[in-house]
């Protein structure tokens, strides 16, 4: 179950600088976190399905990855960014 073109398009409006900046780590990040939420809930309806638990893995890697890069790049873009999207508590 792949992200729907509507929820694409709202995320890189929302976080994008504008609405085809769909390269931007902002929107990266936000993209990967929507996909990891589908992920998560269907790894809680079908817990032996293995391949989406490695999909999930993966995805998770991918959006700490540009995470960890945003932070070093840009502090403050990151701390927003996190507070936004509700990622840390």
């Amino acid at each position: 179950m792949a992200l729907t073109k509507e929820t694409t398009k709202s995320l890189v409006v929302k976080f994008g600088a504008n609405e085809s900046d769909t390269g931007n780590t902002r929107v990266q990040v936000a993209i990967l976190t929507e996909r990891i939420k589908q992920l998560t809930a269907h790894t809680k309806n079908f817990p032996k399905d293995s391949g989406a638990k490695r999909g999930l893995l993966k995805v998770v890697g991918a959006r700490r990855a540009l995470l960890k890069y945003l932070q070093r790049t840009n502090l403050e873009g990151y701390r927003e960014l996190i507070k936004e999207l509700g990622l840390r508590k």
